[in-house]
């Protein structure tokens, strides 16, 4: 940000303190009434994503009189403290009563003066590059962090002329619009998007059809229900070995994250008895946060050998079970209740072996597990692909603030 590129005629390069004071002290208000309604705005209430104040509370003045920053109209407030300084909670105040308001004391106060327009110096401190700059300059220990007065008064910043400022000010704010309803249509498709899967499930288990199935305890119709283990002394130091698959490789959508995987030694894979993976099981997590969460090993699992650690089960059924079906009854709304029901413990609790014996699944003919099965993997893989298309179209969406931010600061807008 500090290299000085060509400006457009009539722009000029400035220090921000040199058109705006940092941090201005207070006016004389000492007659104001402790009764005096005042505008009070929390770190909270300035939206990261928008940079907007979503809820100014509305304070007796003796309650922020002392100890909170005190602003004005029309002043930038620039959070200064990670992670709220990266993180975009930066706003300008306004509708302030009596044109006074007071806030967190971890706010950075600018005051801008005539020859500068407020949402000009909002814009350019909103930019990422602007952002990431400003971590170089953080003063006090991890986790307290903050950027200092001075950062903001020596950093350059180009100054067109103000009616320029306010053409491409008003321009940004129709772009800025714009992609904000953008934002909001792509984040309710894919809200919907992410509902498909579990509406797909309600249908088939939750069906007229459904209730007619004959129904036995989980316990009646698998073959196999066990966890695997991990040798004395943990895994972390191990780097290689056969993979050991835990609950966080277990993802949301009935597959698999494997970031960060686990080894153990093939000797101790050798000498297992329990455990091993192998194609078409059901996996389940046993205990933790996302006890009940399941997953399918497909054929496009990616190891050829592989084990379960301690906090997950693998479910195969017997004969009058297609796997696949199983999979995706237990992952609908209906199985997981039946599995959630079955949580003892804490928050660090979760489910034993003993919960197949009160989970009731549904046995339909073979013949209609494998149609179903196939019926739900077209219909949820269809959903998954809109629900990646979308999350790609709304990362694009996310972008374009800051490409367009460059261009107005470059004079090309």
């Amino acid at each position: 940000m500090e290299n000085k590129q060509d400006l457009p005629p009539g722009w000029k390069w400035v220090k921000l303190g040199e058109v705006c004071e940092i941090n201005p002290p207070r006016r004389n208000i000492s007659d104001r009434s402790p009764d005096a309604p005042t505008s009070f705005i929390p770190m909270e209430s300035v939206d990261e994503v928008s940079g907007k104040i979503s809820k100014t509370f509305v304070v007796p003045y003796s309650k922020v009189a002392k100890g909170y920053t005190y602003f004005e109209e029309n002043c930038i407030l620039f959070a200064k403290i990670t992670p709220c300084m990266q993180n975009g909670k930066h706003t300008i105040a306004k509708n302030l009563i009596d044109g006074i308001g007071f806030g967190t004391t971890e706010f950075h106060v600018i005051s801008p003066s005539n020859a500068i327009i407020p949402e000009w110096v909002w814009y350019f401190i909103r930019q990422k590059a602007f952002l990431t700059e400003a971590m170089n300059y953080f003063t006090g220990s991890v986790g307290q962090q903050r950027v200092p007065k001075n950062f903001l008064s020596e950093h350059i910043i180009p100054l067109p002329p103000l009616s320029e400022q306010k053409r491409i000010a008003e321009k940004l704010k129709i772009l800025m619009g714009e992609i904000d309803e953008a934002r909001a249509s792509c984040e309710k498709q894919l809200e919907a998007a992410k509902a498909l899967p579990s509406a797909y499930l309600r249908e088939v288990f939750e069906s007229p059809e459904a209730q007619k199935w004959e129904k036995k305890r989980l316990g009646e119709v698998i073959s196999v229900i066990e966890s695997g283990g991990r040798p004395k002394g943990g895994v972390l130091n191990i780097k290689d070995g056969i993979p050991s698959i835990g609950a966080e490789h277990l993802n949301s959508s009935g597959g698999f994250n494997f970031t960060n995987i686990r080894f153990i030694p093939k000797e101790f894979y050798g000498v297992m008895n329990k455990g091993k993976i192998q194609n078409g099981d059901v996996l389940i997590v046993k205990d933790g946060a996302t006890t009940g969460r399941v997953s399918f090993v497909r054929s496009d699992f990616p190891f050829e050998h592989a084990t379960l650690n301690e906090h997950v089960f693998r479910l195969r059924g017997n004969n009058l079970l297609d796997q696949e079906f199983l999979f995706y009854f237990l992952a609908s709304p209906s199985g997981q209740e039946q599995i959630k029901n079955e949580f003892h413990g804490s928050a660090q609790g979760g489910i034993n072996q003993q919960f197949v014996n009160v989970v009731f699944t549904p046995i339909p003919p073979l013949s209609e597990q494998r149609r179903i099965a196939a019926y739900l993997k077209e219909k949820i893989d269809q959903a998954e692909k809109l629900r990646e298309t979308l999350e790609k179209e709304l990362e694009t969406i996310n972008a374009l603030p800051q490409s367009i931010l460059s261009k107005a600061f470059e004079g090309e807008l």
